[in-house]
């Protein structure tokens, strides 16, 4: 049986922090349970009593400190990350322990990259941001495709979700990265980041059966365009949303999430269809589960594990696939979601 570990869980009662937490639970791990809101700690310590609670603000560097005492590892699951990523990491770096994020937002990860990689790496630590669904999930079935290629020409990530209910988080977030933007939108081509204001297109992706083809919303462009080229030579990452759960994201008055199992998780269910090619020969691997917040909790948790027993390939700022042995790492959770590994084919099925 795995050593016990204290793990703080930053932002413990939002939506994916309650299943992160309800993840270290289940591994056995004693999850301590960090927040600012000591409202929202004390309800979320009558469903855990047997857990501690400790309140810790962003902006108090002091309590962050005092949140961190006995902590092996920090998981900071509160968005928007714009405003916490850093003083959390900060803190992490003060106690010497690695951290873990779920971040989506683009801005805020590459925020992680460009401030705290030479730190984290000259402390011998790990930081890993984007641990998640969107960024983390990606990240890691891309690596597993290009498996013995150094380099690639294209990457495509597309998205087959049944549904989008955003969290509260998520819309908050979003609204901080189109802030940041100023309106604009983002991709990854030519080898870096470009801002343009170009309309998004409408495609086809012909996800694999039984979901079939689908109309996806190209250039929907997510947290794998910082995790996937921060660690692979691949100048185009392009990833896609099915229009299904755009429309449901970007809707006027969009639902929340409702749970429909014993687990809390939602009906939704997601295909994240990875696509990468190099010159005639393409590679293509495929992921299938239910709930992307829900989902986000056993990567964060795995992601921890493997940092706290030494199963890491580097230190600094990292990526899910430069961090971990990427196959290894997704066979591990094969209780969350089911991976899918056709064999390597010399036709494009790039979206039309």
């Amino acid at each position: 049986m795995a050593t016990a570990r204290n793990v703080a869980v930053y932002g413990a009662y939002g939506h994916t922090g309650r299943f992160v937490v309800a993840e270290l639970q289940q591994r056995g791990h004693a999850p301590l349970l960090l927040g600012h809101d000591q409202g929202k700690l004390q309800a979320l310590l009558r469903d855990h009593p047997n857990l501690e609670a400790r309140q810790a603000s962003v902006d108090d560097p002091a309590s962050l400190d005092r949140a961190l005492e006995s902590a092996e590892a920090v998981i900071n699951t509160a968005g928007p990350f714009a405003s916490t990523a850093g003083p959390v990491i900060e803190a992490a770096l003060r106690a010497g322990i690695p951290y873990v994020d779920v971040a989506a937002e683009i801005e805020a990860n590459l925020d992680t990259f460009a401030h705290f990689s030479a730190r984290a790496r000259a402390a011998g630590t790990v930081v890993v941001p984007a641990m998640a669904f969107y960024g983390g999930l990606g990240d890691l079935l891309v690596t597993a495709a290009m498996d013995d290629w150094t380099s690639a020409e294209e990457v495509h990530v597309a998205y087959g979700l049944s549904s989008w209910h955003p969290t509260e988080g998520t819309l908050a977030a979003g609204a901080i990265s189109a802030q940041r933007r100023g309106g604009r939108r983002v991709r990854f081509t030519g080898g870096r980041l470009q801002y343009h204001d170009d309309p998004l297109p409408t495609l086809e992706w012909s996800f694999p059966a039984p979901l079939g083809p689908q109309r996806v919303i190209g250039e929907f462009t997510m947290a794998d365009v910082v995790t996937v080229p921060s660690h692979l030579a691949v100048p185009e990452v392009r990833t896609y949303m099915a229009a299904k759960a755009a429309s449901d994201l970007l809707s006027a008055d969009p639902k929340t999430p409702t749970g429909v199992d014993e687990h809390g998780r939602s009906a939704q269910t997601f295909v994240v269809d990875v696509l990468v090619r190099s010159g005639d020969a393409e590679r293509r691997v495929t992921a299938t589960g239910q709930d992307i917040y829900a989902t986000s909790a056993p990567l964060a948790v795995e992601a921890v594990d493997r940092v706290l027993t030494g199963r890491t390939r580097a230190t600094g700022v990292v990526s899910a696939g430069a961090a971990f042995d990427a196959r290894d790492f997704l066979d591990a959770l094969s209780a969350h979601f089911t991976l899918h590994a056709p064999a390597e084919t010399a036709r494009p099925a790039c979206p039309r």
